[in-house]
């Protein structure tokens, strides 16, 4: 064997990576307050950000019944499609500091300058300082993690709890211990509490991890993981229990679920479903096409050909960029993660991840089975190959944020495995892997910032330049022994975290509201959700011209023209419910008003005051179709109002029949008509029927251009 191939096999010096260098404190408090200043700068500017899950805040600050379950409002008619402990964290700030807009987001950015912390101490305690700090810092400039850690989206919380679990994986591989391996499982159910299956994305990684470098004898590693299981189970179980064992008739409904059961929920709408797309109550798939029609037009308030648009354009009739064919939520594939709708938030270091992480794995080849170092490729390596493939063919509900997930893999990776080559840059082939790691950067760049040519158009020639140049310094062995060293290292920083930097102070500086958001600037052909990009339906938010911008909400990068049936006429006039466009074409009921199915609503003055009257006589100010419709109204209101259907206005509650009985009770005062569809895939949604029943038994009153249905006064 010869000197350098004995190199390579020996593990690195085990207290290397403990040793603290005399800069290392100054960066990192650098790294954390500048993380901290970034995400919490501007953050009011977002307003209620996804008011979907800012109502259940509201709600869950003033009622702990509402609290516990994740109520769509105070008086517990139904809770939001997710399980609660995100929730928690936001509704305990509002209960401290009332409700606004800082109360509510600030613990989201402390989840994020959290989850840069942990990734900088997991990461650091194995390769060292340099590479603790640049995981941190890639994890942080991450655009998609710089939107959703100033967002009100569990996504926030999740990917702290997932980097929590790696590291005390990290820990079980490290000394063998088993009560490590309970707290990864105890961190996974704290997970599934934040959001349901979306952590067991993690867990093969995890499990596989210890398997082949956990210190034990094969069948104790095996209980161990048993432990894990049954933490896992105790940390998520007792509130699945709760809600389950709890009397039905007095609590509220699951939303998301067709028959009231947070079991279906899980492997349902937010399990499998997601998985094959056949999500019952969903507005996705083909199976809404003519099924939805009717339900749709019901619930925007029974009006004649609104119905048909709604349902043919959830029947998956328009691909990204407008296209015809595949699904609404954009083609499967291989390539789904580069195309222009989730390029951006995530994919600049997609490439130098994945071949870093095979030159970790070989420079770490002959190390012993438990070695920390290949333990630590291997879990990183897995989440990201894992959680990637899924979300590239996942045939459900998909939006670009969800990438966020990917975030924590991709940074720890370019850190460790960037550290590692550059310790080995002596050896040919790995000085190549860095020119070529690079330079596969250098193309994610061109191409990523290629799709916004008037965003910052110097930026995307500097980096070809820079990176071309660092690329062939690399390879250089002179040049990376010499001074020149530092230039190279700075050369290649830039060259992997301009675009990504862009993106996020982009993203940083611009307001984000609406159930679907994007990081970043305007993406030809972009696309965040149904419809299409330029020539696309549009109306989810966006700008006239078909871009992305998020100061009006959705930021989908669709034209801002709401499409036919979903609060706009043809020809532009409004429908009773609707609001007239602005100029830019950034309201209309999917983005101000009633709201509608991705927007909440935005009430006047006269409104809100007409709501507010005699409100403690009710327990519920009114009632609307779909929760992001209702929302708008109960933070203005700050009382409850019944989100009927829940996010789709397609889960069937209430009943007509208890929604009559609640009305002879006097427990409603006002139905608002128009907002959610009303209708979804294989739904058996009662939207329909309650908004028929309102509009041929009450009279009503526009407000502010709000149809608005006096349920104490028989038409």
């Amino acid at each position: 064997m010869t000197a350098t191939a004995e190199t390579l096999a020996a593990p690195l010096p085990a207290p290397e990576p403990q040793r603290q260098v005399r800069w290392e404190p100054w960066a990192l408090g650098v790294l954390l307050v500048g993380t901290g200043v970034a995400y919490i700068w501007g953050l009011g500017a977002s307003g209620w950000a996804n008011s979907f899950y800012a109502a259940a805040v509201q709600a869950g600050s003033v009622s702990w019944k509402a609290f516990f379950f994740g109520s769509s409002d105070a008086a517990n008619s139904i809770t939001v499609d997710k399980p609660p402990m995100s929730l928690w964290l936001m509704s305990l700030s509002v209960r401290i500091f009332g409700l606004n807009s800082w109360a509510m987001l600030v613990p989201q950015a402390l989840l994020g300058v959290g989850s840069v912390a942990l990734l900088w101490g997991t990461v650091r305690r194995y390769f060292g300082a340099a590479a603790g700090l640049l995981a941190g810092l890639v994890l942080a400039l991450t655009p998609v993690a710089a939107l959703m850690f100033r967002f009100n989206n569990p996504d926030a919380l999740l990917v702290l709890l997932m980097i929590a679990a790696v590291w005390a994986m990290m820990r079980a591989v490290q000394d063998g211990r088993t009560r490590w391996l309970v707290l990864v499982g105890i961190f996974c159910g704290f997970g599934f509490l934040t959001k349901q299956l979306q952590v067991m994305l993690v867990v093969p990684p995890l499990a596989l991890t210890y398997l082949i470098a956990g210190p034990p004898k094969l069948g104790k590693r095996v209980l161990q993981l048993f432990a894990a299981l049954g933490g896992l189970i105790v940390s998520a179980g007792w509130w699945l229990a709760i809600v389950e064992l709890w009397p039905a008739d007095s609590r509220p409904w699951i939303g998301g679920s067709q028959n009231n059961s947070i079991l279906e929920l899980t492997l349902g709408y937010n399990g499998l479903g997601r998985l094959s797309g056949n999500e019952t109550g969903s507005v996705g798939g083909g199976g809404m096409r003519g099924a939805g029609d009717a339900a749709a037009g019901a619930a925007a308030g029974g009006f004649p050909g609104m119905g048909e648009a709604a349902g043919g354009m959830a029947g998956g009739g328009m691909a990204p960029g407008g296209a015809a064919g595949g699904g609404m939520w954009g083609s499967t594939g291989i390539t789904r993660l580069f195309e222009s709708a989730q390029g951006g938030q995530i994919a600049w270091l997609i490439p130098a991840a994945l071949i870093l992480l095979v030159a970790g794995i070989v420079l770490r080849g002959r190390a012993p089975r438990a070695d920390t170092q290949r333990a630590s490729f291997i879990v990183w390596g897995l989440w990201l190959l894992v959680t990637g493939l899924t979300f590239s063919f996942m045939a459900g509900i998909f939006h670009a944020y969800y990438t966020v997930a990917l975030a924590p893999a991709i940074a720890a990776l370019i850190g460790s495995g960037s550290v590692v080559a550059w310790r080995h840059r002596d050896v040919l082939w790995v000085r190549i892997i860095l020119a070529v790691s690079l330079a596969a950067t250098v193309a994610m760049a061109w191409v990523l910032l290629g799709r916004s040519p008037s965003f910052v158009p110097w930026l995307r020639w500097t980096i070809l330049v820079v990176g071309i140049v660092s690329a062939v310094a690399v390879l250089m062995p002179a040049v990376t022994r010499g001074r020149l060293a530092v230039g190279v290292i700075l050369a290649a920083i830039f060259t992997g975290l301009a675009g990504p930097t862009a993106y996020a102070i982009d993203t940083i500086n611009t307001p984000h509201t609406g159930s679907i958001v994007s990081a970043g600037p305007s993406v030809e052909g972009g696309m965040g959700g149904p419809g299409g990009g330029r020539g696309g339906f549009g109306g989810f938010g966006g700008t006239a011209d078909g871009g992305n911008r998020r100061t009006d909400g959705a930021g989908t990068g669709m034209p801002g023209t709401p499409p036919v049936g979903m609060g706009q006429m043809p020809g532009g006039a409004t429908v009773p419910g609707g609001t007239t466009p602005t100029a830019d074409g950034t309201r209309g009921a999917m983005g101000g008003g009633v709201g509608g199915l991705l927007q909440g609503s935005t009430p006047g003055a006269a409104v809100v005051s007409a709501l507010e009257e005699n409100s403690d006589q009710f327990t519920w100010v009114a009632a609307a179709i779909g929760s992001n419709s209702a929302s708008g109204y109960q933070l203005a209101t700050q009382s409850p109002v019944m989100a009927i259907g829940g996010f789709n206005g397609s889960d069937p509650s209430p009943t007509l029949a208890q929604f009559q009985q609640y009305v002879a009770e006097g427990k409603i005062h006002f139905f608002i008509a128009g907002g959610g569809m009303g209708g979804g895939m294989n739904a058996e949604g009662t939207a329909t029927a309650i908004s028929t029943w309102v509009t041929e038994n009450f009279t009503a009153t526009t407000v502010d251009g709000v149809t608005l249905y006096d349920l104490t006064v028989a038409g």
